[in-house]
């Protein structure tokens, strides 16, 4: 037997989520394995703004939300402590799902190794895992961009967006990148190669950020949204003709937005005009395709061609608070806590 500790979710937040709608309790995990069952230790867990819509209690692209006096669900990445199917050794790294819990017992085939000399291991969480696939293939097949081509990024300082700029500029495109703060906003252009960056902190409306794309872009082809909100509105106003919109996410309305969501888009009648599209698109469409990701993106990775900036968190205890923090912006790139 050994202890592990587990943060259950309680309570639905409406707004700001804290340690309230969680209760942090230990309990004793049989450490039996059954046939073909692996026991892990959680070494990293992901912190992704999916976790707060799976909290709505509004229709979202699940049919129900997020259990109540359960484990919070989340990406992991672990190590094997024993194992009792073929494959799996201690001491090897896996990624599974089993979310905010320091050990568990695991169906072998719920793991996914993790090769520590590709990259770093914290990476299958980031740029090789589920962002990095959303980048990829929300850019590639949704936004399907063009050399030459204006591409707009919002939440560019992001786990997602920041790999979407990048990924922009391989294609030959031109790429503005909005976030949130001049810091997020240098890093975003002098670091992460976007041609141009704009602090959306820096304007009251949209109609003056708007003003201010339209001069630097003269127009946009692919906006790229994991924002929403005013952001949305100054850019749909400067599409070009036959441009590609992405909805990727909508984190301004997640913190007491979803229960109550603004009424919106507003401007259809820009798509009209321009015979434009909007795409939404969701990692899990292309969770079949994580291989192909990783054969272009990985070799890049290793290279050390692409920026994939962590924020780590120390302290499992953290998890509450570090979610919480995705809609306060105070962090650049993938956020993790450590064990």
């Amino acid at each position: 037997m050994i202890t592990t500790k587990q943060w259950i979710y309680r309570r639905q937040p409406t707004g700001q989520i804290t340690t309230d709608h969680y209760e942090l309790v230990e309990q004793a995990l049989d450490t039996t394995l059954a046939d073909g069952e692996v026991l892990i230790a959680s070494r990293y867990f992901s912190v992704d703004p999916y976790m707060r819509i799976g909290q709505s209690s509004k229709p979202t692209y699940d049919t129900d939300p997020h259990p109540l006096n359960t484990v919070q669900q989340s990406g992991v990445v672990a190590q094997v402590l024993a194992s009792n199917a073929p494959g799996f050794a201690e001491g090897d790294w896996v990624q599974s799902y089993t979310g905010w819990q320091t050990h568990a017992r695991v169906h072998a085939s719920a793991l996914k190794r993790i090769d520590p000399d590709l990259a770093p291991v914290t990476t299958a969480l980031g740029v090789l895992g589920m962002p990095g696939r959303t980048a990829w293939f929300g850019l590639t097949e949704s936004g399907k961009p063009h050399a030459g081509e204006v591409v707009v990024v919002s939440g560019a300082a992001g786990a997602v967006g920041s790999l979407v700029v990048q990924f922009a500029k391989r294609h030959g495109a031109r790429v503005l990148g909005i976030a949130g703060g001049l810091a997020k906003c240098n890093w975003v252009r002098d670091t992460l190669g976007a041609d141009w960056a704009i602090d959306y902190k820096a304007f009251n409306n949209a109609e003056a950020l708007g003003a201010e794309i339209k001069r630097l872009t003269g127009g946009v082809d692919v906006y790229f949204d994991n924002v929403g909100g005013m952001v949305t509105d100054a850019i749909i106003p400067l599409i070009n003709r036959r441009a590609r919109i992405v909805i990727c996410g909508q984190i301004s309305q997640y913190s007491g937005g979803l229960e109550t969501p603004e009424l919106g888009p507003r401007l259809l009648h820009h798509m009209l005009y321009q015979r434009a599209t909007i795409q939404g698109m969701l990692a899990r469409d292309y969770l079949h395709r994580m291989d192909e990701m990783i054969r272009i993106v990985g070799p890049w990775v290793k290279a050390g061609e692409i920026v994939f900036e962590e924020t780590v968190i120390d302290g499992f205890e953290q998890l509450p608070s570090a979610l919480n923090s995705l809609f306060t912006g105070d962090h650049r790139g993938k956020l993790l806590v450590k064990a």
